[in-house]
Formats: C-alpha cells, sequence, structure tokens
C-alpha cells in the first residue's frame, strides 16, 4: 500500500541503526532467510480461492459468500486508507518542525500504527470468513495446490 511509504521508511531507519553505524566496506552479519509466513497453510487469500475454484469445486453460494467478504473488506480498506494518508500526513508535518516534541510525534505514530492494526485485523476478518466458507476437503486441496511438487522449490 503506498500509503504506508512515509511510516515505513521511518520504521525501516530505526530498524536499520546497526546498518548505517557500520564502516563502509565492512561485512555485517549474514541476511537473514525469509521465513514462510506461519498462516500461509492455514488461511487462503482469495486469489488463491478464485484461481483453483474450479478444481476445488465451489459452488455458486460459496462463490457469492467470498465474493461479499472481499467486497466488504475493499470498502473498509478504502476509508482505512483516507484515515491512513492523513494520519501519516500529520506525523511528517510534527517531524518536519525544527523541534521536535517526542510525547507528541509518539502519539501521532500510535494513531498511524491503530490504523494500521485495524487494517491487519479487519483483513483477518475477511480470510477467516473465506477459510469457514469452504469445507475442510476444499481447504486441503489449496494447500495441496499451494504446495509445490516435489523436488521443485
Amino acid at each position: 500500500m503506498t500509503t504506508r511509504l512515509p511510516l515505513m521508511l521511518l520504521l525501516g531507519l530505526l530498524g536499520s541503526g546497526p546498518l548505517l553505524a557500520q564502516e563502509p566496506g565492512r561485512r555485517g552479519p549474514a541476511p537473514q532467510p525469509q521465513r514462510p509466513d506461519p498462516m500461509e497453510d492455514v488461511l487462503f487469500a482469495p486469489e488463491l480461492v478464485m484461481q483453483h475454484q474450479r478444481a476445488i469445486g465451489l459452488t455458486p453460494e460459496q462463490q457469492t459468500a467470498i465474493t461479499d467478504a472481499v467486497k466488504t473488506l475493499q470498502a473498509q480498506v478504502v476509508d482505512f486508507q483516507w484515515k491512513m494518508q492523513y494520519e501519516q500526513q500529520q506525523l511528517v508535518e510534527l517531524l518536519g518542525q525544527p523541534t521536535v516534541q517526542e510525547a507528541t510525534v509518539l502519539a501521532q505514530v500510535d494513531r498511524v500504527l491503530e490504523v494500521e492494526r485495524q487494517i491487519k485485523r479487519t483483513h483477518l476478518a475477511a480470510l477467516i470468513r473465506i477459510k469457514n466458507t469452504l469445507s475442510a476437503e476444499q481447504q486441503q486441496q489449496l494447500r495441496d495446490l499451494r504446495r509445490p511438487p516435489p523436488g521443485v522449490r
């Protein structure tokens, strides 16, 4: 989401302090390998369900329920994007002052993070609705379809 860029830059810079402190050319610790998302095997993205709807035998009723869940999610996320943009602009303005009031900025960061929490919670709720729409057999079929074939990484 592009509205998260200023915050992500800020948080990224805060988290990269040790890297910035290193001398140029000096090697730091090896980068950590990307860990798989632990929820990936228990929840199903709407795109995955749509991609394999025929293979898993998705019924018209299930398709309607999943479509409704996605529409609800999209409508809510648009509202959150507006709010996130506003709160991030406030944060940037506060940080742009010659003297930054720490307590005020941290309170604004809390507002930005609260909107982000609401977005994540809303997204998770939609994924739960999608999962609950699918039968246990359909869920297993999606897990199997998502896994790479043996010998392929």
